[in-house]
């Protein structure tokens, strides 16, 4: 309440173009966030290592430089970035109590984290249509996904996280002159979070933002649905581990954005908390879902540490 009472200000007075802003952490709970930075800081350290362990034997082995493993290695780069763009001011403010940023770091954190989570959809559709292709046509499987076909769809990844994030970042740098607050109520440089401090008309960001949303969860959700569907009356068998942490997910992803958008009746500490899930914990599990149940992958692991073991 402290920062409320000392950085909020009268509705007719407003902040022009502050230098400094202060990330809040999650609301209501910052006598225990330092507890709760210790298992984020256990997942992320897990998701680092494995995602690191697993770039390593994708490039290292021949055999899996395949698209279904490719994909996989930029899933797992996409991960260890995304986290690292969050958790280090995160355990910054949950245990040694620096809430404070500068607007332009706060932009910056922003930009790379929506950037990051559009690639990461945008490479979960990859994987999505690789695996619809392998399964449903597998005979055209080779041809289909040329290495041409891998490096447009890596470009075409990182353009379109691009092309949407960029905007909104200069919406928000250029329109916005006059803040109510300098306060965020979160533990990191979210959006629409930004949005709300402007005293400024925001009816552009929102919207703009609303579109973002649906470009990126939307197109992916309806995609990753049909091609699931569609390998199950294949195959008549959901690959389960994968079809949940999809779900899970999204689940997360969309609750996170509506509860901030249109439901103010949520306790603030449960949609932090669950936005903070949503970007910390896939990288953790994907470590586990396509790391150690991939089978080639857990015997190549395998076959290093005995060859290490035996020397």
């Amino acid at each position: 309440l402290g920062y409320r009472e000392n950085t909020m200000y009268p509705s007719n007075m407003t902040v022009f173009m502050p230098s400094v802003l202060t990330l809040i952490g999650i609301p209501g709970l910052e006598s225990v966030q330092c507890w709760i930075g210790i298992p984020f800081c256990a997942m992320y350290l897990i998701g680092m290592i494995g995602n690191s362990f697993l770039l390593f034997i994708i490039k290292g082995e021949h055999s899996f430089h395949d698209p279904m493993y490719i994909f996989l290695a930029m899933l797992a780069a996409t991960d260890i970035a995304l986290s690292t763009c969050i958790l280090p001011k995160m355990l910054d403010i949950f245990r040694f109590h620096s809430p404070e940023i500068s607007i332009d770091a706060c932009l910056l954190q922003m930009g790379l984290i929506h950037s990051f989570q559009a690639t990461e959809s945008g490479v979960l559709l990859a994987m999505a249509l690789d695996r619809y292709v392998a399964i449903c046509n597998p005979l055209r499987h080779a041809t289909i996904f040329s290495q041409q076909l891998l490096i447009n769809l890596g470009v075409g990844v990182t353009l379109r996280a691009l092309i949407l994030i960029v905007p909104s970042l200069l919406l928000i740098k250029c329109r916005f002159k006059h803040y109510r607050t300098t306060v965020i109520f979160h533990s990191y440089c979210e959006h629409m979070a930004l949005v709300k401090l402007a005293a400024e008309d925001t009816r552009v960001n929102k919207t703009f933002g609303l579109f973002i949303a649906f470009s990126i969860l939307g197109f992916y959700i309806v995609f990753v649905t049909l091609s699931y569907i569609r390998i199950f009356i294949t195959v008549f068998q959901l690959p389960q581990k994968e079809a949940q942490l999809k779900a899970f997910n999204t689940f997360l992803a969309f609750f996170s954005f509506f509860t901030h958008r249109f439901d103010s009746h949520i306790p603030p500490y449960v949609h932090i908390l669950l936005s903070n899930l949503y970007l910390l914990v896939p990288p953790y599990l994907n470590t586990i879902v396509y790391g150690v149940k991939t089978k080639q992958i857990w015997e190549q692991v395998l076959k290093m540490f005995l060859s290490l073991t035996k020397s």
